[in-house]
């Protein structure tokens, strides 16, 4: 599985268990939501140990920026909102300093 999959994953996961957990908290949703929703975080977790990457902390890093990118793709299709262009920019940053953690060439410790 390459990184890119992996994270991608892994944000589609996250945030459809933090959802799982808003909707029973938030949206009156019955508790048995908690249940998809933990399996889905821990399918979360797992994705990111698929990453290319020689230390857990960098690989995290990086995956903010797509956590951020995903984030603001579910604010659009599940929630209705319209997106601005600050949030567009603020996701182009955030995705650049993804990219530059994770393929940045690396002198070996």
């Amino acid at each position: 599985m390459t990184t890119i999959a992996a994270y991608i994953g892994a944000a589609i996961a996250e945030i459809a268990g933090c959802f799982a957990f808003w909707a029973w908290l938030r949206l009156d949703k019955p508790a048995w939501w908690i249940l998809p929703g933990l399996a889905s975080l821990a399918l979360f977790a797992y994705l990111l140990t698929l990453v290319d990457s020689a230390a857990a902390g960098r690989a995290y890093a990086a995956y903010g920026g797509v956590y951020i990118a995903s984030s603001m793709v579910w604010l659009r299709l599940v929630e209705g909102v319209k997106l601005d262009r600050w949030d567009i920019i603020g996701v182009g940053v955030c995705l650049l300093g993804a990219a530059i953690i994770i393929v940045a060439p690396r002198t070996p410790a």
